[in-house]
């Protein structure tokens, strides 16, 4: 994903709903997010769906390593040569 560019990035609710379809175009031609705000407040970020895709992607493998993080930490992990012998049985079957 693309880095917000704050001066093009950034749009009011009221703006937004007058010009929704030209700030759809922008988020999926240049691929960044796009904040709205409400009352001078950060409500919404309209993301790509590509984009957001990619985030849950991403999440989802950080979230594997972690657990797998916290099983090797609780003694829950296996050696290096026993995952290379449950891999070659698996694959000679």
């Amino acid at each position: 994903m693309q880095r917000l560019k704050i001066d093009q990035d950034i749009r009011s609710m009221s703006e937004f709903r007058t010009g929704i379809a030209s700030f759809l175009k922008q988020v999926y031609d240049t691929k960044r997010p796009m904040v709205i705000t409400q009352h001078g407040k950060s409500a919404a970020v309209l993301l790509d769906v590509g984009e957001y895709e990619a985030m849950q992607e991403k999440l989802e493998l950080l979230q594997d390593i972690q657990v797998a993080v916290n099983q090797i930490e609780n003694g829950e992990g296996v050696t290096h040569q026993e995952a290379k012998s449950m891999v070659f049985k698996r694959v000679s079957e």
